[in-house]
C-alpha cells in the first residue's frame, strides 16, 4: 500500500539526503546535540533528511513539514508503528506500557486508561495537586537564586506519587522518592546499556538494575495491598481507578506495573520541565508575567494553560516522536522502505516563522481564542497515539502557575537565556531554570 503525502514533488525511488557519518557517530550527535544538530541539517537537507541510529544503524527520516507529518499522524496504525518506535524505553517501561504496544493491544489499553484522565476526573485530581503545589512552592527561598527545575521536579514527583499512584503512607514515600529519582535519572550511558545486554552486569547499569528492581518489588506491593483495600471504591487515584476496572477485562498487575513506569517517565520530569521553561520566560519578560499573574488573580486557566503550550512551543521537551513503517510509505517525494523509522521533528516545525511568527519571542497569545494550524504545534504527538495525559499535563500546569503566581514576582538571575541540553530523550534547562522569587506586594 502507498500512503502519499500532498508535497508537490513525484515519488522516487533514493531516500532523502542526510549525514554520511559512521553510525555511533550520528547516535551520539543525535542523543547529546540534537537541539543544535537538527536546525543544521534542516538547513543543509531540506525538510526531510535523514540519519542512522545505533544499535542497527536503522535509517531515521526526519519530517518537519505539516503536510508530512499529518501523513504519519493520519496514516494507519498497522503501518506506522509508535510502539516499535518507541521500542529504546522497554527496557525500563515495560513490555505492556501503552508508548510500546500497536495495534489492537494498544487500541485496548489505551481504552481502559482513558477515562482516568478525562473530563470529570482530571477535575478530581486539582484540589491534591494544589495543595502539593501550595506545601512546595510556600518553602521557596525568597531573595535567592535557585533552580527551577529542581524545584519543580520535586513537586511534580510528588503529584505522580499521590495523584497517579495514591500513595499516602508517608513510610512508603519515604521509600519510593529515591527509588523513583534513581529510575528517573536514565543518562546516555545507561541506555547505551539497554541496547548491551552484557553491560547489564557492572558499574552504572548495575546499580541501575537494582534501583529498577527494588523499584518493581514496592509497586506490586502497593498494587496487592491496593486491591484489597477496604476504601478502593472510594479513591480518587489513577491507581485506583484502573483497579476499578471490570475484572473480566482489567488490567493485570504487569500490565499495571508498567502503565504505571510509563506515566512515571512521561510524565514526570516532562511536565517540570515545562514549568521550568515557564518561569524562565516569564521572568525574562515583565508584561508578560504581570498578564500572567492578573490570570491567577482571576484564576483564569485559559491564559495559564496558554503560557504552558508557549513553552512547549518554544521549548519542547521531546524533540521528535517515531514511527516504525511495516510497510513502504511515499512521504515528502520519496519513496521510505518498510523498517524504517519517520520521526516528526516537533522542534523543528514549532520553530518555524512560516508556523509561528517570530518564533523566538514568547507569547501566550498565540493560544488565546485560537489554535496553531493543524501539526504546527505538537507537544503531545498526534492521531491515535497523541499522549493520553496531555490533559492532565496542562492542568496541573496551570494549577501550579497559578499557586506561584498568585505568591511571587519572579526574576531571572541573569539576563542572557539559558540553552536546552539533552538528559536523556528529553531536553532541559542546561543551568537548571534559575530564576529568583519575591514575595508579592499587596
Amino acid at each position: 500500500m502507498a500512503i502519499a503525502s500532498d508535497a508537490p514533488s513525484s515519488t522516487k525511488s533514493a531516500t532523502p539526503p542526510g549525514l554520511r557519518l559512521p553510525v555511533l557517530v550520528q547516535t551520539l550527535l543525535f542523543g547529546q546535540y540534537r537541539s543544535w544538530l537538527l536546525p543544521l541539517l534542516r538547513r543543509r537537507y531540506g525538510d526531510l533528511f535523514t540519519m542512522r541510529i545505533a544499535p542497527t544503524g536503522r535509517l531515521v527520516v526526519l519530517l518537519s513539514r505539516p503536510e508530512d507529518i499529518r501523513t504519519v499522524f493520519t496514516g494507519p496504525a498497522t503501518v506506522f508503528h509508535a510502539g516499535e518506535g518507541n521500542a529504546i524505553l522497554g527496557p525500563v517501561m515495560g513490555e505492556h506500557s501503552v508508548l510500546l504496544v500497536d495495534e489492537d493491544k494498544h487500541r485496548r489499553v489505551r481504552r481502559l486508561l482513558m477515562p482516568a484522565f478525562h473530563g470529570t476526573a482530571l477535575r478530581g485530581y486539582q484540589d491534591l495537586v494544589a495543595r502539593l503545589a501550595v506545601a512546595e512552592v510556600d518553602r521557596w527561598p525568597a531573595g535567592r537564586t535557585f533552580r527551577a527545575h529542581e524545584r519543580m521536579n520535586a513537586l511534580t514527583l510528588e503529584i505522580i506519587l499521590q495523584v497517579v499512584f495514591g500513595v499516602t503512607d508517608q513510610a512508603r514515600l519515604a521509600t519510593l522518592r529515591p527509588l523513583v529519582r534513581g529510575i528517573v535519572a536514565i543518562g546516555p550511558m545507561i541506555m547505551l546499556g539497554w541496547f548491551y545486554p552484557q553491560l547489564q552486569g557492572i558499574g552504572p547499569w548495575k546499580r541501575y538494575m537494582t534501583f529498577q528492581r527494588e523499584l518493581d518489588r514496592v509497586l506490586y506491593a502497593e498494587i496487592a495491598e491496593r486491591r484489597q483495600a477496604d476504601d478502593l471504591a472510594d479513591r480518587d487515584d489513577v491507581l485506583s481507578r484502573l483497579l476499578r476496572i471490570d475484572e473480566a477485562d482489567g488490567l493485570t498487575d504487569a500490565e499495571l506495573r508498567d502503565q504505571l513506569i510509563t506515566l512515571l517517565l512521561a510524565g514526570h520530569e516532562t511536565t517540570a520541565t515545562t514549568l521550568a521553561w515557564c518561569l524562565h520566560e516569564l521572568a525574562r519578560r515583565p508584561a508578560v508575567l504581570a498578564a500572567a499573574q492578573r490570570a491567577a488573580d482571576a484564576h483564569d486557566d485559559e491564559y495559564l494553560s496558554a503560557v504552558a503550550k508557549e513553552a512547549l512551543r518554544k521549548r519542547p521537551v521531546i524533540y521528535e516522536v517515531a514511527r516504525r513503517l511495516t510497510e513502504p510509505v511515499d512521504i515528502g517525494g520519496y519513496r521510505i522502505p518498510a523498517g524504517s523509522v519517520v520521526a516528526p521533528a516537533i522542534g523543528l516545525v514549532q520553530t518555524d516563522p512560516n508556523n509561528h511568527p517570530e518564533p523566538e519571542d514568547f507569547r501566550p497569545e498565540r493560544f488565546i481564542d485560537t489554535q496553531p494550524a493543524a501539526n504546527t504545534w505538537i507537544p503531545f504527538g498526534g492521531g491515535v497515539r497523541r499522549c493520553l495525559g496531555a490533559g492532565f499535563s496542562l492542568m496541573e500546569a496551570s494549577v501550579v502557575l497559578g499557586e506561584v503566581l498568585r505568591r511571587y514576582d519572579v526574576r531571572p538571575d541573569r539576563s542572557r537565556p539559558e540553552r536546552q541540553r539533552a538528559r536523556n530523550i528529553t531536553l532541559v534547562p542546561a543551568r537548571g531554570a534559575r530564576i529568583s522569587v519575591a514575595p508579592r506586594s499587596a
